[in-house]
């Protein structure tokens, strides 16, 4: 299967690592790297835009001025050019919809190979009417996908950011009262993966040989569960830490009172447990011997333990 032309869509807090991957790669494969965005991205003088679009060209990529939220039409007449689409944008570039108007647009154009944004938990298993009613439109790509044959497709399934465990937004952590707050049980398990390491193993799934194809690929930098973060965090810290549960009846009782909360449909989501972790050992990186970043290493380098405050 030819590779040789690949559209990124985003450069965002996933995209930019992915892209610095497969421009590392497409060096030593023949293959040109496009990235889509924003004309007023490209153009903008912000710090960080300006400083990221400097280091998308620094790196060889082209950039494409584009709007995914244009009609199906223009996106059918711009993907049509490319082998290959890598999908970055995140749940946030669209209403319900987005998704799998964008699925639909790359089977339309005749597109080679779709890795889909599935970067997440495994939907299936957490099935329809989940807490978190946008993976319900995961489900739809997924089936859409299946459905041909036309346009081979490859979804990665990444888990939880690692650094979402330690975010005081996600309410996990709490380093002020001295606090691990489980979501559903002490031995509740979750699957972490650095955006860095899911940039670094798309380029891996994405230049494999054998060819991936139509298949759901799954990675990690780890598969922790709360009591063992707890442990962790006491022995980096040298302090104890109270270990707390949010069970399923607190945690879909927040959701009761702020329905349309997105981070308190998402602690439901994990604190159910179901489809938010597999076994490392079955993950890509480890039957490949790729080295990742645990959650351990990942507190190491990223907290002033000497403070026990979050950056």
């Amino acid at each position: 299967m030819e590779n040789k032309s690949v559209l990124v869509l985003g450069a965002g807090e996933l995209g930019l690592p992915v892209i610095r991957n497969l421009a590392q790669k497409a060096k030593k494969n023949n293959t040109i790297i496009t990235v889509l965005l924003r004309h007023a991205t490209i153009e903008s003088e912000e710090f960080v835009k300006k400083r990221n679009i400097d280091e998308l060209k620094a790196l060889g990529v082209e950039l494409l001025a584009a709007d995914l939220s244009a009609p199906s039409s223009e996106l059918v007449s711009i993907f049509k050019n490319f082998d290959a689409v890598v999908s970055c944008t995140g749940y946030g570039s669209g209403a319900g919809g987005f998704q799998l108007k964008l699925a639909r647009a790359v089977l339309e154009a005749g597109v080679k190979r779709y890795f889909p944004w599935q970067f997440g938990v495994d939907f299936e298993i957490i099935g329809r009417g989940s807490a978190q009613d946008i993976f319900d439109e995961q489900l739809d790509v997924r089936e859409l996908l299946r459905s041909q044959s036309a346009t081979k497709w490859v979804i990665i399934s990444t888990g939880m950011f690692t650094s979402y465990l330690f975010e005081p937004f996600f309410g996990v952590v709490d380093f002020d009262k001295k606090v691990v707050n489980a979501l559903g049980s002490l031995d509740t398990a979750v699957t972490v993966t650095t955006p860095e390491d899911i940039g670094r193993l798309t380029a891996e799934i994405f230049f494999e040989e054998p060819v991936i194809e139509n298949s759901i690929v799954y990675i990690g930098g780890d598969t922790i569960t709360y009591r063992q973060l707890g442990d962790v965090i006491e022995s980096l810290s040298g302090q104890k830490f109270e270990c707390t549960v949010s069970d399923l009846e607190e945690l879909g009782n927040d959701l009761k009172s702020d329905p349309t909360n997105f981070v308190k449909k998402y602690r439901s989501i994990f604190g159910d447990g179901r489809g938010v972790s597999w076994k490392f050992n079955t993950t890509f990186n480890f039957q490949k011997g790729i080295k990742t970043t645990s959650a351990r290493e990942w507190a190491e380098k990223n907290i002033d333990w000497s403070l026990c405050n979050y950056f």
